[in-house]
């Protein structure tokens, strides 16, 4: 007797340059769209968890006010409280009649900083799943701060698809993919199918947020890309207006571009998956060969002996970057001293347990 192959989970984040349309209004007709395709893709055996924006778009509709990202964080806050309940309206009108239920899953920082609280949302990812639904995550913006906030939703999408143990993460863009360069003021700029490594070259190219309605530009999703990566989750950047988008994208040769991933090792704990797609990073410490070797190889603590220089100052406490001496970004973790010691004085700089390693 043969067992039914275990369903495959896709997290397919859509940004809000994608979801609404010319006027910055949500694009009823997108939707309705997107829903018959997450109806193909569940009947072909995926689990699907969208990661949506448009909760303030939505919310600025509603109100009547200009269809642009307010720049006070009480307007936002008060459009995402009006958005968030027309958006789930507006999924659940064109998910319901091919019998799909969708399910709400706002989350911040602090839902998932501690253990506890990570396994909690995991359990849930892993129940609605279960039952059939299809969870619509969103930033809690409501009650968003500084401190709490994801700062955009390809960083969250990251973090969701490493809670639901997910097989690939489809960033639906308002790009084609990663190109060589800006497309948008290069010519030349050239569409990059497949990228294994994310060399400095690569990072060197990414821009920042493009649109009038996103938080996002490629850099974040580079960094989610990186952190998928060490997680063993493959990631493709498409445009999201494509024909068949999101059946494309999950295909084996998916369109866009396609971040592989190497086989998985572990779990990436609360901890870590704080540090590596919370903070932004403050310093930067390149490294000898030996002490890169000791980290990507051997799992090894980051010791002040194997560090060449320190390109930016930091206080301890702060997330920094380990470069080896190509500068490829080998590491990201959490500083235990300033950038003096960690030059001056003898010990562990960053210890394993706070660190992420990218390769």
């Amino acid at each position: 007797m043969t067992h039914a192959a275990r369903p495959r989970t896709a997290v397919i984040k859509i940004g809000s340059s994608t979801l609404t349309d010319a006027e910055g209004k949500v694009d009823r007709a997108y939707l309705a769209d997107l829903a018959h395709q997450i109806n193909r893709v569940r009947k072909a055996g995926w689990n699907v968890i969208i990661v949506s924006s448009g909760s303030i778009p939505c919310g600025l509709e509603s109100l009547g006010l200009p269809l642009k990202r307010p720049k006070d964080m009480p307007t936002v806050q008060a459009a995402s409280s009006v958005g968030q309940r027309a958006l789930i309206a507006a999924y659940d009108q064109v998910f319901s009649p091919y019998g799909m239920l969708t399910s709400l899953v706002l989350l911040t920082r602090r839902d998932t900083a501690d253990r506890n609280a990570y396994l909690h949302a995991r359990d849930t990812f892993a129940r609605l799943l279960e039952l059939g639904a299809v969870p619509i995550v969103n930033e809690n913006d409501t009650v968003s701060v500084e401190q709490i906030k994801f700062g955009d939703n390809d960083t969250l999408a990251a973090l969701v698809a490493c809670l639901a143990d997910a097989d690939r993460v489809v960033i639906l863009s308002d790009i084609d993919g990663l190109y060589t360069a800006n497309p948008q003021i290069d010519p030349k700029a050239a569409l990059i199918r497949r990228v294994d490594r994310l060399t400095p070259e690569i990072m060197a190219g990414a821009t920042g947020a493009g649109s009038a309605v996103g938080s996002g530009g490629m850099i974040t999703k580079l960094t989610s890309a990186r952190v998928l990566g060490a997680a063993g989750i493959p990631l493709v950047i498409c445009h999201g207006r494509a024909e068949d988008a999101v059946v494309r994208s999950l295909a084996d040769d998916p369109i866009g571009t396609l971040f592989t991933a190497r086989e998985r090792r572990h779990e990436i704990t609360p901890r870590k998956l704080w540090i590596a797609l919370g903070d932004s990073v403050k310093g930067r410490l390149v490294v000898d060969a030996g002490a890169a070797c000791a980290l990507v190889e051997h799992g090894s603590s980051l010791l002040s002996v194997g560090i060449r220089r320190v390109e930016e100052p930091f206080e301890a406490g702060d997330v920094v970057d380990v470069l080896d001496e190509s500068g490829y970004v080998i590491a990201r973790g959490l500083a235990r001293c300033d950038a003096h010691a960690a030059r001056e004085e003898a010990g562990t700089v960053i210890h394993r347990d706070e660190m992420v390693v990218f390769e």
